[in-house]
């Protein structure tokens, strides 16, 4: 198998970006981005290490994070299965992405920067929910902000109706990564 070497052989082989991939690139929120940051209430966490690297999906049910300025937003972390792997990640290395999209709109928000992980009880109390407060908040610094293309989401037709579409379930899953060790 050939294996693509150094940065020159790929960008010889792709050629140069599309001028308006490089124009779409905000070093903050603009007000339009960050009305679209708020309409959704789902995105990717993405974080790396040295030795790993992570992706987490989040979600809530009104906006999956809160705007506190143009540079900084919080992401509640809510209690699930315990592994913390993005949250270990994030105190290991602060480097982040956040990926957010809304069900049905076929552009997805990506935004890159850094990350830390707080307990302080005022930012916790930002997302009560129920007389719940969020186990951690992640406090996310916007480095930069990029709406991206369709193509992707058009091509996988991620949003279409695709009820008849049989996979195995969570607990299939789990006997059988039982049943092999």
């Amino acid at each position: 198998m050939d294996y693509v070497g150094s940065i020159k052989d790929l960008v010889d082989l792709y050629g140069p970006p599309m001028p308006a991939a490089l124009l779409k690139v905000s070093k903050e929120l603009t007000p339009l981005y960050e009305e679209w940051i708020r309409a959704s209430r789902f995105c990717i966490l993405s974080t790396v290490t040295e030795e790993k690297t992570d992706n987490s999906p989040r979600g809530d049910k009104g906006s999956v994070v809160k705007v506190v300025d143009s540079h900084t937003l919080l992401l509640p972390d809510w209690p699930g299965n315990n592994r913390l792997d993005s949250l270990r990640n994030i105190i290991l290395d602060e480097r982040a992405s956040l990926m957010f999209m809304i069900p049905g709109v076929t552009t997805v928000v990506r935004i890159n920067g850094t990350a830390k992980v707080t307990v302080d009880l005022k930012t916790r109390q930002k997302f009560i929910m129920k007389e719940t407060l969020p186990s951690t908040v992640i406090v996310f610094k916007i480095r930069e902000v990029y709406i991206q293309c369709s193509k992707a989401v058009l091509r996988s037709e991620l949003w279409n109706n695709q009820a008849d579409i049989k996979v195995p379930t969570l607990a299939d899953i789990l006997d059988e990564v039982q049943t092999n060790k």
